[in-house]
């Protein structure tokens, strides 16, 4: 596994970034959406509030092996391992360790945080991945197929849960949402997705006894912030104005936003949004 590290002065963390689902890389590059480096940039920040970091790619990033364990278990054995090279690195001598998960990597850091000193949720899915996808597509869908399109994807969920074959779609599904619930059940995969389908990321975090905040931004419309938490929530609720799922600054009003439309937004070009409450946050770490 390739990684990258930045050296910082001053601070007293040092940071693990765990990168969101599928082929997104250390640096929140995914070969589906237009070249973004959110997560090198992310380092860069941090590295300027005087923490370091720790990057890294997951197993299966550019990996031809379909026989790779890519497990629940697997990956967040992964991040386990990263946090103890982390504490091996001259870079993080004499510092506590700050695990940064971002999206699908905020839940599964979740799963390690054990190992850290202080945890930190950027854009985390508010709601299990089941309840998730079927929020975004339903942003998405025509109201006159939104009936038979949402039904076929709450049967793929049923399909993933009870180890059945996936189910035929109909004439009005479209073919973009089969292809989507056959990448859902793609074998390779299929044990993670079944592991982390109905996760409740919240109720996890309400058990975390670590220094923790969750970061979402105003403009996200992939993750976004819940309209309400969960009766006596312990963590600080850090709103980022004008931020985009990858913490860069979207000026777009978020009525235009939507799946489609939003990554335009997410290039290279496009500058980081102003993070001043998490360096609040960062500073209240001992």
């Amino acid at each position: 596994m390739k990684a990258s590290v930045r050296a910082a002065q001053g601070g007293t963390h040092f940071a693990v970034l765990v990168a969101g689902s599928g082929p997104t890389d250390r640096n929140w590059s995914n070969p589906l959406l237009p070249a973004s480096y959110g997560g090198r940039d992310f380092a860069g920040w941090l590295q300027k509030q005087g923490i370091g970091s720790l990057r890294y790619d997951k197993r299966f990033i550019g990996s031809k092996d379909p026989a790779l364990d890519i497990s629940l278990d697997a990956q967040v054995g992964d991040i386990r391992g990263a946090l103890a090279a982390a504490r091996a690195l001259p870079e993080a001598k004499g510092k506590r360790l700050l695990l940064i998960g971002h999206s699908e990597g905020a839940l599964l850091s979740l799963l390690a945080a054990a190992d850290a000193d202080a945890l930190l949720l950027l854009e985390p899915p508010a709601q299990s991945m089941a309840k998730t996808i079927r929020a975004q597509l339903a942003l998405q869908l025509p109201e006159a197929t939104a009936a038979e399109n949402l039904a076929y994807l709450e049967a793929v969920f049923a399909a993933i849960r009870a180890g059945d074959p996936a189910p035929d779609g109909g004439p009005g599904v479209y073919p973009a949402l089969v292809k989507l619930g056959r990448s859902l059940m793609a074998k390779e995969s299929l044990g993670f997705v079944r592991a982390t389908l109905d996760l409740e990321p919240l109720a996890l975090a309400q058990r975390v006894a670590l220094p923790c905040a969750l970061a979402w931004g105003d403009k996200d419309v992939q993750t976004w912030k819940p309209e309400r938490l969960p009766e006596g929530f312990p963590h600080p609720v850090l709103v980022l104005k004008d931020a985009n799922h990858l913490l860069k600054r979207e000026p777009r009003p978020r009525a235009e936003l939507n799946g489609a439309t939003a990554v335009a937004g997410y290039g290279d070009g496009a500058a980081m949004a102003d993070l001043a409450p998490l360096a609040a946050w960062l500073k209240t770490l001992k």
